[in-house]
């Protein structure tokens, strides 16, 4: 099968399965809607902050909060896109319509990179416009230094959180085991190393603390962080590449 049949089929695929429609949905309402929520209260609770507080006060960072939740979606997304053909048993008519293995998950990789980039840059953008109106007299504007490369991080945050996922699906091959994986990783364990002082140094490097650094704007007071901004969405980017690698391995060594 050629690569543009690869594509076209890929997409089909996703835009007929509800399931990855609705949490691509369900990732910018969570984002819009709770970034929004804390922006309104930040701007509340603004004179009652410490004076350490509000010099560390990060308007841009502030509109992001939801990504915290939304993240949660792409997560769920990027599992779905992939492992929803195992756990139906489809992986073997699709694999026998298309013989090449890397050409298959690079098809479908490639659209669901696409869908997720779209969407991911539409809801940071949102969010951020969004957030500032919220903010009210605190609020940033995007032509400030370091804002646009803020906000554009945001979106490529999620798209890379979509697709470290489909890594993951690809090598462990089980919707329930990926996000069983997944979720505990990135809102329990990867906090939790971050966190600590013992772990702190391990935890930095881990794909979403690195990458988050991208959506920051003013750094924490006390920040000792060992690169900048574009610094950790690199690790991160290359957290994605070995989980995709490590996907395609799996992929081509095992029987569907």
């Amino acid at each position: 099968m050629a690569a543009g049949q690869v594509i076209r089929s890929e997409w089909t695929k996703i835009r007929s399965v509800v399931s990855t429609v609705w949490t691509l949905s369900l990732a910018v309402i969570v984002t819009l809607a709770l970034g929004a929520l804390i922006s309104a209260l930040s701007r509340h609770e603004f004179g009652d902050m410490d004076p350490r507080a509000r010099l560390s006060f990060d308007p841009t960072s502030v509109s992001f909060a939801g990504m915290a939740l939304g993240q949660l979606a792409m997560i769920v997304f990027g599992v779905l896109v992939v492992s929803n053909e195992y756990s139906t048993g489809m992986i073997r008519t699709s694999l026998a319509a298309v013989p090449r293995r890397g050409a298959f998950l690079a098809g479908k990789v490639a659209v669901a990179t696409a869908l997720a980039l779209l969407v991911g840059m539409a809801t940071s953008f949102a969010a951020f416009f969004l957030g500032q109106a919220m903010l009210g007299p605190l609020r940033t504007s995007l032509d400030a230094p370091g804002v646009l490369r803020a906000v554009v991080g945001g979106g490529l945050y999620m798209t890379l959180i979509a697709m470290f996922s489909m890594g993951v699906a690809a090598m462990l091959r089980s919707p329930m085991l990926s996000l069983g994986v997944l979720m505990p990783f990135f809102f329990l364990i990867s906090n939790i190393l971050a966190n600590v002082s013992a772990t702190k140094k391990i935890g930095q490097y881990l794909p979403d603390q690195a990458g988050s650094r991208i959506m920051r704007v003013l750094p924490r007071i006390g920040d000792d962080t060992p690169y900048g901004p574009w610094g950790g969405l690199g690790i991160m980017a290359l957290w994605v590449v070995a989980a995709l690698a490590g996907g395609y391995a799996v992929l081509r060594r095992r029987d569907a």
